[in-house]
């Protein structure tokens, strides 16, 4: 038969009661903690270069519509109840942050049209043929949100079908709809380049 417990022990083991969920509740965010800045660790390269291509080549831009999705991610942890993983719910945060810079961007660019009384160059910046760059970022910026963010996601960032539907929250066949479309209209819209290509390669074989 167990002894009672006198008033010293029945005290501690109260404090220990109460004190158990705050210890539990502390472990659980410390462990949340550490999976987040792990996340940060191994895709902050890969969420860098989705975004530099979703909103157009601009490393400024990219950088800082990274930043702002790790902090707001980090900020809704709370929120987060494992229906995705992690990632997969971080790069969803990660588009609609692309999103709405390219939404202010536009807007922004737009009065400074109306302030100057001439566009912006709209060149992007970076390595490599500046006139390709800039026939491949207008070619993506004629498709619809949705086309380019599925095709950038697929066809240049590595995703699955799969990953990109849970990405940007829609059924698999909508993101095949949308990558037929967007193959479709990125060939017409740089069918000469095709064209330049298949001529070169056709000298390439021809007999000296």
């Amino acid at each position: 038969m167990d002894r009672p417990m006198d008033g010293n022990e029945g005290a501690m083991a109260a404090a220990t009661a109460l004190e158990t969920p705050a210890a539990a509740e502390t472990a659980a965010a410390a462990s949340r903690d550490e999976r987040f800045a792990a996340l940060v660790a191994s895709h902050r390269e890969r969420a860098r270069r989705l975004a530099w291509r979703l909103v157009g080549g601009d490393e400024s831009a990219a950088e800082d519509v990274v930043q702002d999705a790790f902090v707001r991610a980090y900020r809704a942890l709370d929120r987060f109840r494992g229906d995705s993983s992690l990632e997969t719910w971080f790069y969803r945060i990660l588009v609609r942050q692309a999103h709405h810079h390219r939404r202010w961007r536009a807007l922004r660019d737009r009065w400074n049209d109306v302030l100057e009384g001439e566009p912006a160059d709209p060149s992007p910046r970076g390595p490599g043929d500046p006139g390709l760059r800039q026939r491949i970022g207008a070619a993506l910026s004629k498709l619809s949100r949705r086309q380019r963010e599925a095709f950038v996601l697929v066809h240049v960032e590595g995703f699955t079908v799969r990953e990109c539907a849970a990405v940007l929250g829609k059924p698999t066949g909508t993101v095949k709809s949308h990558l037929h479309r967007a193959l479709r209209s990125l060939r017409s819209e740089l069918a000469d380049l095709h064209r330049s290509d298949e001529g070169e390669r056709a000298e390439g074989r021809s007999p000296s």
